[in-house]
């Protein structure tokens, strides 16, 4: 018997490939596929979260350090 999608182990570093290959909207159907039937949704999402907030507390660090030289 398989796993529900909640139940699935986490797979870090698929998981953070599987999202950066989001942000920049590149994905293979056949790899979006594997994903889809691997992946932990929940980790997808927590990963997706916690990435967008990293890239913009990098993106206003920059603004910042620019502005401020």
């Amino acid at each position: 018997m398989t796993p529900s999608p909640h139940q699935r182990p986490v797979a870090v570093l698929d998981t953070v490939k599987a999202v950066l290959w989001s942000f920049i909207g590149l994905r293979r159907r056949a790899d979006f596929e594997n994903d889809v039937q691997k992946l932990n949704p929940v980790a997808v999402l927590v990963t997706a979260v916690v990435m967008t907030f990293v890239f913009i507390a990098i993106l206003m660090l920059i603004v910042r350090w620019v502005v401020s030289s």
